[in-house]
């Protein structure tokens, strides 16, 4: 029986953590509906009048890009602050972070692994425990610039946008890198190398990609897209001062971004590592082995936390 149970869970460190299940009591499923449609009221409206106030700074950047630049980030701060209010007072989650102590000043570029949508306001919430929520830039899919609110609000604060073909993004993503670092543009630069969220649908098509690379499938990602790794590491080198690696673990279950907004994960697990840019190699071959081996560090980390719990290390939240 022992060894049945034994084998059960080894088995379950093989595979990916399982979609979180809903409350089975219906007063509890309600409250979580209650506190979702609140939420999404509160956060749309104020992104709207966030929206507002961005428009208004295109007045000033004729004059002072840096001034137009200073308005979005402080406007996007504050509604990035209202979002992080919702999560931890309203729906009462909360981070449990360990690993490297980060300094709160640092432009870099953060890589987490990417299990769901609800990856990205824990980000959120933990960029805004550093103070940076304005000056993190996402690299995100091209199309998302034309939605209403998020997208919009993104448009103006200059997020990365892509279509994801790198023979079409590569002299773009040069350029606005390099704008980046002469205008000295304060930076989080937010990046999830997968490119996709975790199933395990990708996990076997992955596997045989993999194959076809010669690189030995992860038990808890996908292999790492390099190139867009690569090229903000080398257009950027001289500006980013470190690499922060960020790897995200649930309790229970894996929530969806609507799960979050109800309020039904209640705690996520970060643990990061920093890595001084200096310590970095030079060549693009070497940049995108390095990223393979970091994320087999993460694989592991993985194993660990569904093992064990919980992320080694002191913890920083």
């Amino acid at each position: 029986m022992g060894l049945a149970r034994g084998a059960d869970l080894a088995s379950m460190c093989l595979m990916p953590l399982p979609p979180l299940a809903d409350p089975e009591s219906r007063v509890e499923r309600l409250a979580a509906l209650a506190r979702g449609v609140g939420n999404t009221t509160f956060l749309f409206s104020s992104l709207m009048v966030t929206n507002m106030g961005q428009a208004l700074s295109t007045v000033v950047r004729p004059f002072s890009r840096r001034a137009c630049r200073d308005a979005n980030r402080w406007l996007w701060d504050r509604w990035g602050s209202l979002c992080v209010l919702c999560s931890t007072k309203v729906n009462g989650s909360r981070l449990i972070v360990t690993g490297d102590e980060i300094p709160r000043d640092e432009n870099v570029i953060l890589m987490a692994n990417h299990q769901e949508m609800a990856d990205v306001p824990f980000l959120w919430d933990y960029a805004g425990t550093k103070g940076r929520v304005g000056d993190m830039k996402w690299i995100v899919k091209d199309a998302l610039k034309y939605a209403p609110g998020l997208g919009v609000g993104m448009a103006f604060l200059e997020m990365v946008f892509v279509k994801r073909n790198w023979t079409e993004d590569r002299e773009y993503v040069r350029r606005l890198f390099a704008t980046f670092h002469e205008d000295r543009i304060p930076l989080w630069l937010m990046t999830f190398p997968e490119g996709t969220r975790f199933t395990l649908d990708k996990q076997d098509r992955n596997r045989k990609r993999a194959a076809q690379t010669g690189i030995e499938p992860f038990r808890h990602m996908l292999v790492p897209r390099t190139k867009g790794f690569v090229a903000a590491v080398i257009g950027l080198r001289g500006y980013i001062d470190a690499v922060y690696d960020v790897t995200i673990g649930y309790e229970g279950g894996v929530p969806t971004l609507w799960q979050f907004v109800k309020g039904l994960p209640k705690v996520a697990h970060m643990h990061v590592r920093r890595f001084a840019m200096a310590g970095l190699p030079e060549a693009d071959e070497d940049v995108a082995a390095w990223l393979i081996a970091r994320y087999r560090e993460k694989d592991d980390l993985l194993d660990g936390f569904y093992r064990d719990g919980g992320f080694p290390g002191p913890r920083r939240d």
